[in-house]
């Protein structure tokens, strides 16, 4: 049952925190410098894809590990900086309105977020006596 609980608490730590960045900080931010070229809503499939796989592989590689006695915010926030990253720092290498601003609020966010809501999970799971 732990790791079911990990997943969860990780997941609504992670969704919740997330949907207020995207909405008053990172929506404004794209939409300054990529303007049309967004779209007016979200493709919802590959959105649940990411952080259902996201949040899988944080629980997986960090989580869990921690919850045995591993480190955790390092590695969780190594695995932030490298996700955030490679969609951050590739856009900006390819695409021509990407703004370093971009860049820094997301990979700066993604790194943040990831380690704080890994360790929400641990720490909740913890508390609950989940931990078996």
């Amino acid at each position: 049952m732990p790791i079911l609980s990990l997943y969860i608490i990780t997941a609504i730590t992670f969704l919740a925190l997330d949907a207020l960045m995207l909405r008053f900080v990172m929506q404004p931010l794209f939409q300054r410098h990529l303007g049309g070229a967004l779209l007016e809503g979200i493709r919802l499939a590959p959105a649940v894809l990411f952080y259902a796989a996201y949040i899988a592989g944080l629980v997986y590689l960090v989580s869990w590990p921690a919850l045995r006695g591993g480190p955790l915010l390092l590695p969780a926030a190594v695995i932030g900086f490298m996700a955030y990253g490679t969609y951050e720092f590739t856009s900006y290498a390819v695409m021509r309105n990407w703004h370093w601003s971009m860049v820094a609020t997301d990979v700066i966010w993604g790194t943040c977020l990831t380690a704080v809501a890994a360790w929400a999970g641990v720490a909740a799971t913890r508390a609950l006596g989940l931990d078996g």
